[in-house]
C-alpha cells in the first residue's frame, strides 16, 4: 500500500546561533545549552544536538526536535495566519 502524509500545520524556529531568547520562548525546558555552548533538544528519543541553521519543530503532540534546513525546504512550506 502507498500512504500520504497528512497536511499538518506545524511551529518552528531556525536556531540562528544568537536568537536564544527566541527558542527559549518557543521551545521553554526542552531547550538547553551545556556547558560547551552546545545546544541541545530534548526530544521524545532522547536528546539531540541542534547545530547553527536547524529548524526546532513541534510536532503534533507538542513534542520538539530538530530539522536540517535542507529537509525542512523540501518537506513545508509558509502558511498564512488568519
Amino acid at each position: 500500500m502507498k500512504y500520504r502524509k497528512k497536511p499538518v500545520v506545524i511551529e518552528a524556529v531556525q536556531w540562528t546561533g544568537s536568537n536564544y531568547g527566541e527558542i527559549v520562548g518557543f521551545a521553554g525546558n526542552a531547550w538547553w545549552l551545556h556547558h560547551t555552548s552546545t545546544p541541545f533538544i530534548s526530544t521524545l528519543e532522547g536528546e539531540m544536538r541542534v547545530n547553527e541553521g536547524d529548524f526546532i519543530i513541534k510536532g503534533v503532540v507538542g513534542e520538539f526536535y530538530p530539522c536540517k534546513p535542507d529537509i525542512f525546504e523540501k518537506t513545508y512550506e509558509p502558511v498564512e495566519e488568519v
